[in-house]
């Protein structure tokens, strides 16, 4: 973003206001030593948060799978997999980082409670066709709503999105495989794929967020350019992409009207797993305690800093 000379300190402020709209506007990026509004600064750090609680919360429910994958291949796909989350989320840790906030914090809202994750990991996984309907589905939502996040007006937060959304292509196209073979299997096969598909395809379309018209971020943060499509936007255009991918595997895709109740149920915190999920991890983050303590002894002892 341009530098600007400045004044007074009202004039100051309008200068820089001016600034930063005219760099928005020109599809410039936002930079972490650029002067940015405070609004603007929440909003990247509640929506780069609540990215990054989802990327580590999501690592659950399909880890839950790694022992009992039915051959070596699919659990070093799974196994490569769940790594990969665990690096988003500490790409996005590290982009909320650069607005102003600790990872430390951002992780104590987390497990109190005062910070969210996707809905979508509050659905237990039930059978190992959900591995391949997560992969196909909601990591399929997931690039559909990230793609365009690689064009957000914060630099390091777009920057990030870049490596994410390359690595979740390759997410989805392994659940896309997996359910493929077992549609093509034998009819009991067929059977868990189609009700994979149907318990996981409406809390899919939930993770878009609410409809427009009940967004309370959203208009913000299509005018700040950080995202670049409202909800529904991108819910149609998913829908569009899953229709024809659907017919291919052999499968049907639920139809009828989300329930919204039971979007805001699970928000709330009564949803069938979100008890569980955030439980363990408070007990994963407790019981690493030793080794953040082993890296931050070492740092100090070898004058390296405070390890990221």
């Amino acid at each position: 973003m341009a530098t600007v000379a400045y004044g007074t300190d009202r004039t100051d402020e309008a200068a820089r206001q001016a600034a930063f709209d005219a760099a928005v506007a020109a599809d410039e990026r936002i930079e972490p030593r650029d002067w940015m509004p405070d609004a603007y600064r929440a909003s990247l750090v509640r929506q780069m948060a609540q990215h990054a609680h989802s990327e580590i919360i999501g690592m659950q429910p399909e880890a839950n799978w790694i022992t009992r994958a039915p051959s070596l291949r699919r659990k070093a796909i799974l196994m490569a997999k769940v790594q990969d989350e665990a690096g988003h989320g500490l790409y996005l840790y590290s982009a909320a980082e650069t607005l102003g906030t600790s990872r430390e914090e951002l992780l104590d809202k987390l497990h109190a409670g005062r910070q969210r994750y996707s809905s979508i990991f509050n659905y237990p996984t039930l059978t190992w066709a959900d591995v391949g309907a997560i992969g196909w589905l909601v990591d399929g939502a997931a690039i559909t709503n990230q793609v365009p996040l690689c064009r957000c007006s914060y630099g390091p937060y777009a920057r990030a999105m870049v490596r994410i959304c390359k690595e979740e292509s390759f997410h989805q196209r392994q659940g896309y495989e997996l359910l493929l073979a077992l549609s093509r299997g034998t009819p009991a096969q067929h059977a868990m794929a189609q009700d994979a598909v149907d318990r996981w395809w409406w809390p899919s379309l939930m993770m878009f967020g609410p409809p427009d018209e009940e967004s309370g971020h959203s208009a913000q943060s299509m005018a700040w350019k950080i995202k670049r499509h409202s909800n529904d936007e991108l819910r149609r255009r998913f829908i569009e992409i899953s229709g024809p991918q659907a017919d291919a595997l052999g499968l049907t895709l639920p139809t009828g009207e989300i329930d919204w109740d039971e979007f805001k149920e699970v928000l709330k915190g009564n949803g069938p797993c979100n008890e569980q999920r955030i439980a363990q991890r408070r007990r994963a983050h407790e019981e690493g305690a030793w080794v953040r303590d082993a890296a931050v002894a070492y740092a100090a002892k070898h004058g390296e800093g405070k390890p990221s």
